[in-house]
């Protein structure tokens, strides 16, 4: 196994976990002078969003009206952090 970079996630309760990337892979997807822990929240970001809409959007039968509503704070925070909205990053809409 090649070297590794450790990053470590706070939860609002304090929480903490901690794991393992490539070393360099966060670099390889950085803009130049970007901080290597907004490269890693930016994915954080993306992944949760993407995930939220799949589960809202693509899966079978009701979803709770809690759920919807978390998919939509979501799509709001990808909105103002990316600056594009999720369904243009997504290439579809519903």
């Amino acid at each position: 196994m090649g070297d590794t970079e450790t990053y470590t996630v706070t939860g609002p309760d304090g929480e903490e976990e901690s794991f393992e990337l490539p070393a360099g892979l966060v670099d390889v997807l950085s803009e130049q002078g970007e901080p290597s822990t907004a490269v890693v929240s930016d994915v954080v970001v993306q992944a949760m969003a993407q995930q939220a809409h799949v589960i809202v959007h693509h899966s079978e039968g009701d979803v709770p009206e809690d759920i919807a509503e978390m998919e939509e704070t979501a799509a709001e925070l990808f909105e103002e952090r990316f600056g594009q909205s999720l369904e243009d990053a997504l290439g579809h809409s519903h």
